[in-house]
């Protein structure tokens, strides 16, 4: 693998491949606050590219579309080439984060059915909450194409809800990023506890980066990335 790099963002960068093709390597590298916030986990860019690896797999099973191919090695990902939106897609299960900070909704609220939002990709500004207008106002995606996101998102929380479930963890929400294949819509970038908050049924114990978020040091972070992982996959 050379060094060279198509782009290279907080926790991964890409890598040219062959025609058609990426590879994407998972750095250590821990961040919160738009950045604000960043230290170096030993470790975590294998955890996290194992298990995006492993749930990009599943998804592929329940015939939703990925840019996932395979591993180049332990913490490299060989991708599809996508043409990536600079959209964040959040599938909201259970009230936390920003939505209650956002809005008169309390910690813990269930939705039913699942809350879907839309965020611009962009630090500087925050990432400032996006509807079908502002997306197609700048170009980002039409009110179909949003739509059609929509059901992918329906469709990976009916495949990972139940899946978290029969681990004993519930999924309150998790983000997907979007690129295009030709005109096809498929999920990108990663799905790890980076960008799903999980918590262990019964307990409401954290295992995703809001221990992070919240102060927890590096250590017990990685614990509960590794136990993710080893429930995930047992």
């Amino acid at each position: 693998m050379g060094s060279a790099k198509i782009a290279e963002g907080k926790t991964k960068i890409v890598r040219p491949y062959r025609e058609g093709y990426a590879l994407l390597e998972f750095k250590d590298d821990i961040t919160a606050g738009d950045g604000a916030r960043h230290d170096v986990l030993p470790g975590k860019g294998v955890l996290n590219a194992q298990t995006s690896a492993y749930l990009f797999r599943v998804l592929e099973g329940k015939g939703i579309s990925t840019h996932y191919v395979g591993m180049y090695d332990e913490r490299t990902m060989i991708v599809k080439y996508l043409k990536m939106i600079p959209v964040e897609v959040v599938l909201r299960n259970i009230a936390t984060g920003s939505v209650v900070k956002r809005l008169p909704i309390n910690e813990g609220e269930r939705f039913d059915p699942p809350i879907i939002e839309f965020f611009l990709k962009d630090d500087s500004r925050h990432d400032p909450m996006l509807n079908y207008h502002h997306m197609e106002h700048l170009k980002l995606m039409t009110r179909k194409e949003a739509e059609r996101v929509e059901e992918i998102m329906y469709g990976v929380n009916d495949a990972l809800f139940p899946l978290l479930k029969s681990k004993g963890l519930i999924l309150y929400d998790f983000k997907l990023e979007f690129g295009r294949l030709g005109d096809e819509l498929v999920v990108g970038d990663e799905i790890t506890l980076d960008s799903m908050r999980v918590r262990e049924e019964g307990t409401g114990r954290i295992l995703d980066k809001d221990l992070y978020r919240k102060g927890a040091d590096l250590e017990t972070v990685r614990k509960a990335y590794e136990e993710f992982y080893r429930r995930l996959t047992s």
